[in-house]
């Protein structure tokens, strides 16, 4: 690997995914060993060369040659192509530049509702901006998404369940309804923030149905196979609450209309 010498990456810290990716860039090579900096952690000299704003939404890059920095992909593009010139060469080309630009935004602008952190609500914390954009295309992702996998998954539960991508399509959207009208006076301008957690706790869940859809057991296996996923999605959802301050309130509501869809799904089949 090629070096890329008198450079400093300011990462989140807080963010796993950008733990990893930084930390690999020294453990390869690409970067010196002392080539990144936790951005709770920032020295006066550094703060003094970025954007601090910025920063939290795009990671910063420091040049010391030039005593400037670049952020976001174009960081990353830096870094990767100094090893790979190639790689950088082809990410460059606009139709790809551009999609992977978009791919950049949509994951740093949600990284928070992906995976959160008690320290989110510090002064100093990485914390990037509030985009509407990017944060409606992460819940429709997920909705689609979603909705896809149940509908193959149902059809294995048995209860001449077929599959049926409007119905779990309705249930999706239902459940940001629900959520929505019931606890927009509780969350406040906490509500973008909570259905964006809501929505990952449905990912997840979705991403655990995935292994049994490659298995062919009894409907009695996938309906404890179901359970113990929407258990695992109850504590974690419960976690995700209490990250964001808020009470049992959301948890009692998700499980309420979870409840309800169920049971009204279970009716129509009879």
């Amino acid at each position: 690997m090629k070096t890329l010498k008198n450079h400093t990456l300011i990462y989140d810290n807080e963010c796993p995914m950008c733990n990893i990716y930084s930390k690999g860039f020294t453990k390869l090579g690409m970067l010196d060993e002392n080539g990144r900096e936790a951005f709770t952690e920032i020295s006066a000299n550094h703060k003094s060369i970025i954007d601090f704003n910025r920063a939290k939404n795009e990671i910063a890059l420091i040049d010391h040659n030039k005593n400037e920095a670049v952020y976001g992909l174009d960081s990353l593009l830096l870094i990767i192509g100094n090893s790979f010139p190639l790689l950088g060469k082809i990410a460059r080309i606009k139709p790809l530049y551009w999609f992977f630009k978009k791919l950049y935004s949509f994951v740093s602008y949600n990284r928070k509702q992906i995976i959160p952190s008690a320290k989110d609500d510090t002064e100093q914390a990485c914390v990037p901006d509030f985009n509407l954009k990017y944060r409606v295309a992460y819940i429709v992702f997920v909705i689609l998404f979603s909705a896809y996998m149940l509908s193959i998954f149902s059809g294995k539960l048995g209860f001449n369940l077929n599959h049926n991508f409007t119905r779990e399509l309705g249930i999706c959207i239902g459940q940001i309804i629900w959520q929505t009208v019931f606890l927009r006076i509780y969350l406040k301008d906490k509500i973008w923030d909570y259905l964006g957690n809501m929505m990952t706790v449905s990912l997840i869940g979705t991403l655990l149905l995935i292994p049994a859809l490659l298995t062919n057991f009894s409907p009695s296996f996938y309906i404890i196979y179901f359970g113990i996923v929407v258990l695992m999605m109850f504590l974690e959802h419960l976690r995700r609450c209490r990250l964001l301050k808020l009470n049992y309130l959301p948890t009692i509501s998700w499980i309420l209309f979870r409840i309800t869809a169920l049971a009204f799904i279970i009716w129509l089949t009879f």
